[in-house]
């Protein structure tokens, strides 16, 4: 047999077994249903159908979106969503008439109202003018150069609400506008107490007190206060991006500077530096991290619990002598970019897989006893179970087994090890849900193979003219 013809055979068995996987991988997909498969344009079809497995509680989940105003038409990843899952698996309630849902906290006392984050892109015409929202600015020489870095196209409302889950009713309880869209959308706020709560500011690096009668802010703390502008991400543009605030029974606030790879603690007189847990760049301790939980001592910790994002895992340090330690971790392949993990008080995790199109549970041996496909969740509420991690035990306490996934799971993890994280979950953004990392390769191989074969053949038809 001649060369060509060896090379020939060689390229169309690459292609001919990467198609088939590719095949494979949407055939399987389309038989993984997600929660969206259940929906029309009018919202859910059959309030009654058992969607998920039952389980104790209602779980509540707050969907992010990859397009610019949210629209269903635009595929499941497209629609931002909020939704109740009752005990049995049948839907307690759903709304996506916001462009964006982030965080998803209990209210104390009630047994299906909760409070969320959300965020909604306006039109240019929509817009305050650059003179209101100066009003806000955190002084006179920083805000010429927020002012001047952001986008006056558009805006975004950034607001926060109660909803009564069995009865449906909806309370605005705050919004605050700020110009731009992608880093000025707030994620966060926790609750201070009934008439204050705390905002992580990703627009302004900072984390300001709103008090809900007066609607003005009465504490400010600034990231620059802290933080050298050398560091994070491109000042001012997206520098830090807070991503999160917890309110702790000491009165500290743990915040995530994301783009620092750390999570701090802070109260009235600013950082303590001896309590942060991370350093930038030491990517074998966080990687731009999501929704951090606080543990206290009382059940097991100090101990933090977090969604290592860009590093494809759930992680939890424990606070041992002064300085923190690896207590726990968890991934497997499938998962990719989680940005929140909740433990619950019988010592399991609730898990938020962003760009693995999941919400799962795993148990105290790690076996996932409880999952729902759904399309870009970026936070996962269990009521009943205290808000967040506050009534859950430290993997210390629990004794919680990790898991780094069976030999396949590692094989694929070791793949990815290759690819940059943000590369990687960038094209994992814009791939249909059906699309793991399988399937990208396999696209890629495709690609890749078929041009081989045409620059081959075009190389072969120069030489024999």
């Amino acid at each position: 047999m001649d060369r060509k013809r060896l090379l020939r055979l060689f390229f169309a068995f690459v292609l001919g077994v990467s198609s088939l996987g590719l095949v494979y991988g949407y055939a399987a997909g389309a038989t993984n249903n997600t929660f969206e498969n259940h929906l029309s344009n009018q919202g859910i079809d059959n309030p009654n159908e058992k969607i998920v497995p039952p389980r104790d509680n209602i779980t509540v989940i707050a969907t992010d979106s990859n397009s610019w105003r949210g629209e269903a038409s635009g595929g499941s990843r497209a629609r931002a969503e909020l939704v109740g899952f009752n005990p049995n698996g049948s839907v307690l309630y759903y709304n996506d008439s916001h462009t964006r849902y982030w965080d998803v906290d209990p209210v104390a006392g009630t047994e299906s109202t909760v409070e969320y984050m959300f965020a909604d892109h306006l039109d240019s015409s929509a817009c305050p003018s650059s003179a209101d929202l100066s009003q806000r600015r955190v002084n006179e020489s920083t805000w010429t150069e927020y002012e001047s870095a952001r986008s006056t196209d558009a805006c975004t409302r950034n607001g926060y609400e109660r909803v009564n889950l069995t009865t449906g009713e909806v309370t605005r309880i705050w919004s605050e506008t700020t110009p731009g869209k992608e880093a000025t959308r707030y994620h966060d706020a926790d609750r201070l107490n009934d008439t204050h709560f705390v905002v992580a500011d990703i627009y302004l690096d900072r984390v300001f007190v709103v008090n809900t009668t007066s609607n003005q802010t009465e504490w400010v703390w600034n990231a620059s206060s802290s933080f050298s502008r050398e560091t994070g991400g491109p000042f001012p543009e997206d520098w830090t991006h807070i991503n999160d605030v917890e309110v702790l029974d000491d009165g500290r606030f743990m915040v995530s500077a994301r783009n620092q790879d750390r999570v701090v603690f802070i109260n009235q007189n600013g950082l303590n530096h001896e309590w942060t847990l991370g350093e930038e760049d030491n990517y074998n301790i966080l990687y731009e991290q999501h929704n951090p939980d606080y543990i206290p001592s009382e059940r097991g910790g100090p101990s933090v619990l977090v969604a290592d994002s860009e590093n494809n895992r759930v992680v939890e340090y424990q606070r041992t002598n002064e300085s923190w330690r690896q207590s726990w971790v968890w991934r497997d392949a499938r998962m990719q970019w989680p940005r929140d993990a909740d433990r619950l008080p019988n010592g399991h995790t609730l898990v938020t897989d962003s760009n693995g199109n999941r919400v799962f549970e795993v148990d105290e041996s790690g076996e996932v006893v409880w999952s729902v496909n759904i399309a870009f969740p970026y936070e996962a509420e269990r009521l009943g179970t205290g808000d967040e991690s506050s009534d859950g035990p430290s993997a210390a306490r629990a004794n919680l087994d990790s898991n780094t996934g069976d030999l396949s799971d590692r094989f694929v993890i070791a793949i990815k090890q290759y690819i940059p994280g943000k590369y990687l979950n960038g094209l994992m953004y814009i791939t249909p849900v059906w699309m793991g990392i399988l399937e990208v390769l396999e696209v890629a191989m495709i690609l890749g193979t078929g041009l081989l074969w045409v620059g081959t053949e075009f190389v072969w038809w120069r030489q024999d003219r």
